[in-house]
């Protein structure tokens, strides 16, 4: 008997990365780390929160022992948040980060970024949104501006492949077998991010300061 199946649907999501005050001088590395795992940085703000700021941010962490020391320790420097893309963004960030709490892992991901960059319990060094519903809301608040577009599926998003993804996906390719450069990888992310059909703003000099 033969089974019918759906066709395959392509889903590209967004999720929210803080890289924390206390390790803002990693953030190149970080950064590079991000983009060599197949992600794409299509927003960044570097700025300063204030603790009230803070405290609407980890609304939901409200009431418990830690939150006091939580915005205390988020408003105390500039922090930088990104805005990640790529397929199934949230649960590949979170695994990239690992546990909340860095001395666990530390013991049970030691190739994690909290377990790489964190100091312990509270100064885990990044922050990833849980799931679709946090990711929404925590992109609107960093970036109230940003237009979350609906995720497109079946006949929509083979539009979208065929309109921008699969051209400069071609063209990239093409360049890539005239140029034939020794890291093949690293060239072709590097060239897709200068010729990204939506052309996201990286703005590495920006620097706001919250009241």
């Amino acid at each position: 008997m033969e089974m019918s199946m759906s066709p395959p649907q392509i889903y590209v999501e967004k999720t929210l990365a803080i890289i924390k005050p206390d390790i803002v001088d990693k953030e190149e590395e970080i950064q590079d780390i991000i983009l060599r795992s197949g992600f794409t940085i299509v927003q960044r703000r570097k700025l300063h929160l204030s603790p009230e700021h803070c405290s609407n941010f980890y609304v939901e962490q409200y009431g418990k022992m830690f939150f006091p020391n939580l915005t205390a320790y988020m408003s105390s420097g500039p922090l930088v948040v990104m805005i990640l893309a790529r397929h199934k963004a949230i649960s590949y960030w979170k695994e990239l980060l690992g546990p909340s709490n860095t001395l666990v892992a530390k013991e049970t991901h030691p190739d994690s970024l909290r377990a790489i960059y964190g100091t312990d319990d509270l100064r885990n060094a990044l922050h990833g949104s849980n799931d679709f519903a946090a990711a929404e809301r925590e992109i609107r608040f960093m970036f109230p501006e940003v237009i979350i577009e609906p995720i497109p599926v079946g006949q929509a998003a083979k539009d979208y492949l065929n309109l921008y993804v699969i051209p400069t996906l071609l063209e990239g390719l093409t360049a890539l077998c005239k140029e034939k450069p020794a890291d093949p990888f690293i060239w072709l992310a590097d060239w897709l991010l200068k010729n990204n059909p939506n052309k996201p703003k990286l703005c590495h000099n920006l620097s706001a300061e919250e009241p």
